[in-house]
C-alpha cells in the first residue's frame, strides 16, 4: 500500500485518483489517517488535481482539532491503494529529519503574519492622520478693568501703555471708557490669550507697572474659547 512520494507530481496524482470517489483516506469521517497523509504533502495540490485539493482544503480546516480526530496514526505506507509499492516510510522519515512542511503550522503562521501586517498598516495610518491634524490651542477671552488714579489721569495715554504690552499668544481687542463716579472713568479692554503662554497674573503685573497712570487692574470677565 501507499501513495509513493507525496511531494512528487506522481504521488499527488495517485492521491487525487484515490480520492476521486472518497471523501477521506479511511472511513466516512476525518481521522488520523487524513492527518498522516496531509502532513506528508508539501503544499496544496495544483488546481488540476481537484479531488486532492478539495480534500487538502477540508482537512486543513481541522487544524485546531487534528489531535482529537479519531483513529491511531500509522506509518504513511499503510494508507492508499493496495496495489502500490510502499516507498513512503523511508521518505517520510527523511522528510521529518530534513524539511518536512507542517501545513497546519504554516497556515497559522501566515495568519499571524497577516494580522501583524494589518496592525502595522493601521498604526501607520493613525500616526499619519494624527500628524496632519493641527493641535488644538486652548484660548481664553478676557475683559479687563483698568482703573486710573483720578479724573485727571490721561486715559488715552493709559490705554496706549496697556496696548504697548506685547507677548506671544496675546491679542488686544476692542476697548471703551466706562464711568465709575466722581468724573472718573475706567478703561475696559478686551484681549484674547493662549492659556499656556499668557496668564492674568502676568497681565496684572505688567499693566500695574505703569503706576503713573494705573491704580489697579481687575478681571471683569473670563471665558474659555
Amino acid at each position: 500500500m501507499g501513495f509513493g512520494d507525496l511531494k512528487s507530481p506522481a504521488g499527488l496524482q495517485m492521491l487525487n485518483d484515490y480520492l476521486a470517489d472518497k471523501s477521506y483516506i479511511e472511513g466516512d469521517v476525518p481521522s488520523q489517517a487524513d492527518v498522516a497523509v496531509f502532513e506528508a504533502v508539501s503544499g496544496p495540490p495544483p488546481a488540476a488535481l481537484c479531488h486532492a485539493l478539495r480534500w487538502c482544503n477540508y482537512i486543513r480546516s481541522y487544524e485546531k482539532e487534528k489531535a482529537s480526530l479519531p483513529g491511531v496514526k500509522k506509518a504513511l505506507g499503510k494508507y492508499g491503494p493496495a496495489n502500490v509499492e510502499d516507498t513512503t516510510e523511508s521518505g517520510a522519515t527523511d522528510s521529518k529529519d530534513d524539511d518536512d512542511t507542517d501545513l497546519f503550522g504554516s497556515d497559522e503562521e501566515e495568519e499571524r503574519e497577516e494580522a501583524k501586517r494589518l496592525r502595522e498598516e493601521r498604526l501607520a495610518q493613525y500616526e499619519s492622520k494624527k500628524a496632519k491634524t493641527p493641535a488644538l490651542v486652548a484660548k481664553s477671552s478676557i475683559l479687563l478693568d483698568v482703573k486710573p488714579w483720578d479724573d485727571e489721569t490721561n486715559m488715552a495715554k493709559l490705554e496706549e501703555c496697556v496696548r504697548s504690552i506685547q507677548a506671544e499668544g496675546l491679542v488686544w481687542g476692542s476697548s471703551k471708557l466706562v464711568p465709575v463716579g466722581y468724573g472718573i472713568k475706567k478703561l475696559q479692554v478686551q484681549c484674547v490669550v493662549e492659556d499656556d503662554k499668557v496668564g492674568t497674573d502676568m497681565l496684572e503685573e505688567q499693566i500695574t507697572a505703569f503706576d503713573e497712570y494705573v491704580q489697579s487692574m481687575d478681571v471683569a470677565a473670563f471665558n474659555k474659547i
